[in-house]
């Protein structure tokens, strides 16, 4: 069995693989206190929940954009699986090219995701991830990567809203009936969801006019759907890109 580990800002995301199965997944917040050992005991409560066992897991990856979890991961790992694990990083098989100007800036979740669509789709492709930040990714038809665009995500542009306005509430993220809305709530419900969706369209089409070709653009991350549903521009949606592209880049990697 395989683990992959997606650690991001907010929320952790890990699955277990057979093969190219993918049989339980879960999310967890991001928590940078945590040590390896609550980690461990986490996982092993969450396997036993999902019905499997952490002593047939064989191999695991990691892509994190939080560093200090690392190690506490690694340490992990080695404790309670009894493996090595492999963590996305420079060095390690991806099969595309990064046409970053330093290709170590790039965050490991927007290489991963770039390889999973690209297996999926080949290309040209532009995949936006509603996480932490809003991210597009440029991939060409021949697995480059050429680029993007990092925007503030909704979650952190609505609580910013909330901490820095006094008369302004924490809101749930739903969809209202109308874009002119006649209270408070479903005016930020409005102007944060709607707002989103005219971003996507916007930064997707200059994109596509750079690209200069039919693209076929993916959503992904914990919003997607809420987005996707109201743009012009989103083909598809796939929950489970970057589990994906973790599962491909060890296989690439294992030997």
């Amino acid at each position: 069995m395989l683990l992959v580990f997606d650690i991001g800002n907010t929320n952790i995301v890990l699955g277990a693989y057979d093969g190219e199965e993918l049989l339980q997944h879960w999310r967890v917040s991001t928590d940078r206190q945590k040590t390896g050992d609550e980690y461990g005991i986490l996982i092993n409560n969450l396997f036993t929940y999902g019905g499997l066992s952490i002593k047939d897991i064989s191999a695991v990856i990691i892509s994190s954009v939080v560093p200090p979890l690392v190690v506490p991961l690694v340490k992990m790992c080695q404790r309670y699986f009894n493996v090595e694990p492999l963590v996305v990083g420079p060095g390690i098989k991806t099969g595309i090219f990064i046409k970053y100007e330093n290709p170590r800036e790039v965050g490991a979740d927007r290489i991963v995701n770039a390889v999973a669509a690209h297996h999926k789709y080949s290309g040209p492709l532009i995949i936006v991830d509603f996480g932490t930040a809003t991210t597009f990714c440029a991939v060409s038809g021949n697995g480059d990567y050429l680029g993007g665009a990092i925007a503030p995500g909704i979650g952190i542009s609505t609580e910013a809203l909330f901490q820095r306005a006094a008369k302004l509430p924490r809101i749930e993220l739903v969809k209202p009936k109308n874009v002119i809305c006649r209270n408070t709530v479903t005016s930020m419900q409005s102007g944060i969801i709607f707002g989103f969706v005219g971003q996507v369209d916007g930064i997707v089409n200059r994109m596509k006019e750079e690209i200069g070709q039919d693209v076929y653009v993916i959503a992904t991350g914990g919003l997607a759907n809420l987005i996707a549903q109201e743009t012009t521009v989103i083909n598809a949606v796939e929950h489970f890109l970057t589990l994906e592209g973790l599962r491909i880049i060890y296989d690439l990697n294992k030997q």
